[in-house]
């Protein structure tokens, strides 16, 4: 079971990254579709595509309106669509507006709250929760026979956040790290993490292998957070493994 991350950054692509993107292949499961959606096509398995979107923002649903291409070049014919209520119909309104886009693809669409907080995508069990983000936003974890995987993006990271009850020591925690420690207000105001609290929460949580995404796509070079200079002053308050995520990263879950 591997982990492509095909779009790492938040707000808007840099010439290094692309917008939320990543997928499962051997599961048919994409998690959001961001710019970087458009790298999906080499990694299809079958002709059927599942994508579970965490929020309705342009830079988490832009991708949507990539898939005409696929749909005419590849295997894909099904297209599942996960997501909350409220955002499948501002995607459906706005995104996909005759105005904006010429032809909505033939999305099967699946309302999250006509799930039930726990569902099945074939061999995976899904259970999704909300995260504190501006318009709303959730978080995903994701259960096989051999690993699991939580995915949350975008969303305020405090120690007391509810969403930590429900991914206590998975064995990969993906998580949203937009600002370094330096802007910490300003994430608190646009609804995105720092990075010592996601550090410090992930470590109460039990995590020991977690992969940093969603970056702020203004701060450039290898270590957008600073996250080796404050690993090394907080060495005993972190998980055992830390990645941070960068467009074409392939990462074995296990």
């Amino acid at each position: 079971m591997k982990l492509y991350c095909l779009g790492t950054a938040g707000y808007h692509p840099n010439d290094a990254r692309h917008t939320s993107c990543y997928a499962i292949p051997e599961a048919n499961i994409v998690l959001d579709a961001g710019s970087g959606f458009y790298r999906i096509g080499n990694l299809l398995r079958s002709d059927t595509l599942h994508i579970l979107l965490s929020h309705a923002h342009l830079d988490h649903v832009l991708g949507l309106t990539f898939v005409l291409d696929l749909l005419a070049t590849t295997c894909l014919k099904h297209i599942h669509v996960y997501a909350e209520r409220d955002k499948i119909e501002a995607i459906r309104s706005h995104l996909f507006h005759p105005a904006l886009f010429p032809l909505e693809p033939d999305f099967q669409w699946h309302a999250l709250e006509d799930l039930g907080y726990e569902f099945a995508i074939d061999e995976t069990t899904i259970k999704w929760f909300p995260l504190e983000h501006p318009g709303g936003s959730v978080g995903y974890k994701l259960t096989w026979q051999t690993t699991s995987l939580a995915y949350i993006t975008d969303t305020t990271c405090q120690v007391d956040s509810p969403y930590w009850l429900e991914i206590q020591s998975v064995d990969w925690l993906m998580h949203e790290c937009n600002f370094s420690d330096e802007y910490t207000e300003l994430a608190i105001k646009t609804g995105h993490s720092c990075l010592s609290d996601v550090l410090e929460s992930a470590f109460r949580a039990r995590i020991s292998r977690l992969l940093l995404t969603h970056f702020n796509p203004l701060s450039l070079g290898n270590d957008p957070v600073g996250l080796e200079l404050v690993t090394s002053r907080n060495l005993k308050r972190t998980p055992e493994q830390i990645a941070l995520a960068t467009d074409g990263l392939i990462l074995d879950l296990g």
